[in-house]
């Protein structure tokens, strides 16, 4: 069995922003392994957030980022469930990273609960399109695999975020709700770009 140094389990905080004791919990079970350790909390972490889904959140703040100059401009609003974390310096951060993530990646929804079907239908209609003649049986599947392309390159929650691409936005959310111990909910935002649309 491996020796857990405070120097270990302070290494280890540093990377996750979890408690000492849940990093040294972390890293005996991981018998001294810093990478495991770290996967170990990531899961339990993501176990914590999902806990926490049906809270109410009706504090948090409305954030903007102006990016390019003046040439792109994010509008976010992000709730947790008390004004202590909406105060909290690791809470404007992550809300800071979001708007950062949304001006260079341009996403168009949320999540795909909120695209609306005649999109997906249309989208649906051109994949098959370009699988024509290909064998009726994983016509489909290739379409599906198209379609779910389609939401994580337009969706925020499942877009690979910008500074850690190996996370979503999802599990950059859920990590930051397992650090913070309440619920956080990226609310709605809205994305500008000078000469959009015209």
């Amino acid at each position: 069995m491996a020796q857990i140094t405070a120097e270990l389990v302070k290494t280890l905080r540093e990377k996750t922003n979890v408690g000492m004791m849940e990093c040294k919990s972390a890293l005996t079970e991981a018998d001294g392994d810093l990478e495991k350790a770290e996967t170990i909390l990531r899961k339990k972490g993501i176990a914590k957030a999902d806990k926490k889904a049906d809270r109410q959140t009706k504090e948090g703040i409305i954030a903007s980022y102006i990016h390019l100059a003046g040439r792109v401009g994010v509008l976010i609003e992000v709730n947790c469930e008390t004004d202590f974390v909406a105060k909290n310096e690791s809470f404007r951060d992550f809300v800071k990273d979001v708007t950062l993530h949304i001006a260079a990646s341009n996403p168009r929804f949320l999540q795909r609960e909120d695209i609306p079907a005649d999109f997906i239908a249309k989208e649906r209609e051109i994949a098959a399109e370009q699988v024509k003649g290909k064998p009726a049986n994983i016509v489909d599947k290739i379409v599906d695999g198209k379609v779910d392309k389609i939401f994580a390159d337009n969706c925020l929650l499942e877009q690979p975020f910008i500074k850690n691409p190996d996370l979503t936005v999802r599990d950059l959310l859920k990590s930051k709700i397992a650090e913070l111990g309440e619920n956080l909910i990226i609310r709605r935002f809205v994305r500008y770009a000078v000469g959009e649309d015209i």
